[in-house]
């Protein structure tokens, strides 16, 4: 089975879900998510904003909000704020949704 198992970088937890993510700043298009490291479990994602005065983390928590369709003040940012590897949680988002939002954008 060649199924990369994005899977690990979603944790189910009761408010909602933990992704952790690695986020490069500053690429020509805006790619959430654009796909997953194996290596590091996360999921990819590119964000055309540079990573000053929090540009990259505002652009990457408005893209999530628009892939699930929730209010960008149910996402935050629980680890890594200055990092290129975050853990973000979403609130009101199941495990179940997350997969599968994910996985249709990763399975192409």
């Amino acid at each position: 089975m060649t199924h990369m198992s994005f899977e690990e970088a979603i944790k189910a937890l009761d408010s909602g879900v933990m992704i952790d993510i690695e986020v490069t700043p500053g690429s020509r298009s805006l790619s959430v998510p654009s796909g997953y490291n194996e290596w590091r479990r996360r999921i990819e994602v590119k964000l055309t904003k540079n990573a000053q005065k929090g540009k990259a983390n505002e652009q990457l928590i408005e893209s999530l909000a628009e892939l699930f369709g929730i209010s960008s003040s149910d996402i935050l940012i629980s680890n890594g704020a200055t990092s290129s590897k975050k853990s973000l949680l979403i609130k009101g988002v199941s495990y179940q949704q997350a997969v599968s939002v994910f996985g249709a954008r990763l399975n192409k």
